[in-house]
């Protein structure tokens, strides 16, 4: 199929080696985020937060907390992409813009704000969940906004979440889930990996 984001999705790789002589503007962190921002919430409760690391500095305490890892340092930005515990006083302020918009009934706010309320509160298993599926569909978001620029990101795992939100103090309510390096490519980094035969992920029901 000839179409962009397939084409995206088939050629994308997790870049481990990058060009440290390129840099990207304000502008095009900026609209990375907010590209990344469109992914879909629960509720829309939007509970993320994207740190972009990108001074000489923060990216060398983020290093330190991401067990040396060299892309930290060398990608243009590294995003401390952050999901947050859900909480029910939020749910006016994020669907009061819905019902001036014309599509949705003012009384929802009230019915979401109890669902919310009811689902997560007293639930910390379930608020956390929450938190790692926004953090994760942001996320990915990014990666594939950062493609469409004609940049390259490597996501990564291996960091120590208690150091991450010390350096960059994050609130209580946030946990660090994944840091996504983004910049440009330089020489060297593998082809995406093979991946298993869909016969083995895949079951009708």
């Amino acid at each position: 199929m000839n179409n962009p984001i397939v084409t995206a999705i088939e050629n994308r790789v997790s870049t481990n080696l990058f060009d440290a002589g390129k840099a990207l503007t304000d502008a095009q962190i900026v609209e990375l985020t907010s590209l990344a921002t469109r992914a879909p919430t629960a509720y829309n409760l939007q509970n993320w937060r994207f740190i972009a690391v990108r001074s000489a500095e923060a990216k060398t305490r983020l290093q330190a907390a991401a067990y040396g890892q060299a892309k930290v340092t060398e990608a243009a930005v590294t995003y401390i992409v952050c999901g947050q515990r859900p909480v029910s006083k939020v749910m006016e302020e994020r669907l009061q813009p819905s019902v001036e918009a014309g599509f949705m009934p003012s009384d929802l706010i009230g019915a979401w704000t109890k669902a919310v309320e009811d689902s997560y509160s007293g639930n910390a298993q379930m608020q956390r969940d929450e938190a790692v599926r926004t953090a994760t569909l942001g996320a990915a978001f990014l990666m594939f906004a950062a493609e469409a620029f004609g940049l390259t990101t490597g996501p990564m795992v291996g960091f120590d979440p208690e150091a991450v939100a010390r350096e960059f103090n994050l609130a209580t309510s946030e946990i660090p889930v994944v840091l996504i390096a983004v910049g440009h490519a330089r020489e060297g980094n593998w082809p995406q990996k093979p991946r298993l035969p869909v016969s083995q992920v895949l079951e009708f029901a």
